[in-house]
């Protein structure tokens, strides 16, 4: 068993059903976890639903039904987008959960033994849509003069009993966290708007409610229910069987990375270190806020009309079509835009024209100038080149980017070998050999044979259901199809070996056509 790695995204709210963002929050997780597996570590991977709060409440109400149908009905959304997306995750956690109430409510009672809740009264603004408060010093003005949050959204004056967290205590210790550790948060500009947020005074923060009771109950206290971010931001260690710390949470906390967007930073980077801290528990190792994903550079809105179903883009261009194009055309933590036709031009351009092209052409001339036959051969210098070049680009420059979250970069070294292959078929022109020089055909076809395997093992995590299928075709063992495979010298004369001849390919990455709606 490999070296421990947990990730996490942040749990969706599901007061609606899925958007572009919660899939490509999930995506970019499930790659990132799938890497981690190639590399050879033991992941755990965990997403899930943030169920409780006035939202959900709200909702429900103005649907006639409880917020526990609502919640129930509308988890099952968030599953199925996960599994439509080839979303591979070990735990989906439900904060409406027994096991979570128990773990939420153990965090509170540490936090309390440890001096840092007392019941007050809270007076301030509250945006209900953002589950927040707000000092009236980060209000902005409405186009009608109502005050609003920073993110543009409605507050309301709210005057209630309230437990209170002592957050005021732990301004030191977060800067210090954040100085001292300049992974904790990622990229680097929200670890400067934190620092500078930080710096400028931390006021208590209101943790429990009493106008509303869909919620965690406070320990001693059943008129409250707890602040919904204490809830949700739990469900971390919930996941790892905590308060029981031995078991997956001694294995696998802290956290290696919580993947999240960047309007939750806040939350997960002050809010969530300070609880932690206050019970006596360790603080994740990363938090990474991502950009936002826009429709044609446009933020998607009900009221402009451009919602996107994640499934009807996947189903429209294909799962791991729509899982490239966002790996490879967002620089990871920028905000990021899609359109139909930048998804067909930049996956027909790379997918169906370069990589899909090289493997079907190679896969066809083996299986008709060589009987399909997978056999050795005598390399010469271009050979080498060729091969070293794919070696490094898919065994060191990828898995290095990759490491670091620059999956554009990664994918932009890994193009960089496949138009090298291309490069190669071209100037050995392989079609011309079969009558001139049979030997050299076939090193040329066996060359691009490595190249190939090399290539599909490297892209895996981005594409998981084409690269099986590709290393089907190529007769690749499935427990050597991880990266840390392609360091293994004798594989090849293994697969000779084995006497299996390749059967007529079948594209993995058939041209996109741009569907008429869009085209017009």
């Amino acid at each position: 068993m490999g070296e421990p790695y947990y990730i996490t995204t942040a749990i969706s709210y599901p007061n609606g059903k899925p958007h572009i963002g919660h899939a490509y929050e999930a995506i970019a997780a499930d790659v990132i976890a799938r890497f981690h597996k190639a590399m050879g570590r033991d992941v755990r991977f965990q997403t899930g639903t943030d169920e409780h709060g006035l939202k959900m409440a709200q909702k429900a109400r103005d649907m006639g039904i409880t917020p526990a149908a609502l919640a129930d009905e509308m988890a099952g959304h968030f599953i199925a987008m996960a599994d439509a997306l080839n979303v591979d995750y070990d735990v989906f956690i439900r904060t409406t959960e027994p096991r979570h109430h128990a773990a939420t409510q153990e965090l509170w009672r540490r936090m309390e033994a440890n001096g840092d809740l007392y019941l007050d009264r809270y007076e301030g603004w509250y945006s209900v849509r953002d589950e927040a408060y707000y000092d009236a010093s980060e209000l902005i003005d409405g186009e009608g003069g109502e005050k609003l949050s920073p993110q543009g959204t409605p507050v309301e004056w709210t005057v209630e009993e309230s437990w209170f967290f002592r957050l005021s205590k732990y301004q030191e210790p977060l800067l210090a966290l954040f100085r001292e550790n300049a992974e904790f948060i990622r990229p680097e500009s929200r670890r400067n708007e934190m620092i500078a947020f930080v710096s400028q005074g931390l006021r208590d923060l209101s943790v429990s409610r009493t106008s509303f009771d869909w919620g965690v109950k406070v320990p001693g206290s059943d008129n409250h229910v707890m602040y919904v971010w204490v809830d949700a931001l739990t469900n971390y260690i919930t996941g790892l069987g905590f308060p029981d710390e031995s078991g997956d949470y001694k294995r696998y906390w802290p956290a290696d990375l919580h993947l999240i967007g960047k309007d939750i930073v806040r939350f997960h980077t002050i809010y969530w270190p300070a609880f932690l801290m206050s019970g006596g528990l360790p603080v994740p190792k990363h938090v990474f806020g991502h950009g936002f994903l826009l429709n044609r550079g446009q933020k998607e809105s009900k009221s402009l009309g451009n919602v996107t179903d994640p499934l009807a883009l996947a189903e429209r261009f294909g799962v791991d079509t729509l899982r490239y194009f966002l790996m490879r055309d967002v620089v990871f933590g920028q905000d990021g835009s899609y359109s139909p036709e930048a998804i067909v031009t930049r996956c027909n351009a790379e997918l169906a024209n370069s990589y899909g092209n090289l493997v079907q052409r190679t896969l066809s001339m083996i299986f008709k100038n060589m009987d399909g036959e997978v056999a050795k051969f005598a390399s010469n210098e271009a050979d080498d080149r060729l091969l070293a070049a794919v070696f490094e680009a898919c065994h060191d420059e990828l898995p290095r980017e990759f490491a670091a979250l620059n999956f554009s970069a990664g994918i932009e070294a890994w193009m960089r070998a496949v138009f090298a292959c291309n490069q190669y078929v071209d100037e050995q022109a392989p079609w011309a050999l079969r009558k001139s020089d049979p030997e050299r055909m076939r090193a040329v076809l066996m060359t691009l044979f490595m190249a190939i395997r090399d290539l599909t093992i490297a892209i895996r995590p981005v594409v998981p259901t084409a690269a099986d299928k590709v290393l089907d075709q190529l007769g690749i063992p499935g427990d050597e199809r991880g990266i840390t495979a392609l360091a293994k010298a004798d594989w090849f004369l293994a697969r000779v070996a084995t006497g299996e001849r390749l059967a007529a390919p079948s594209p993995a990455f058939p041209r996109l056509e741009l569907p008429e709606e869009d085209a017009a």
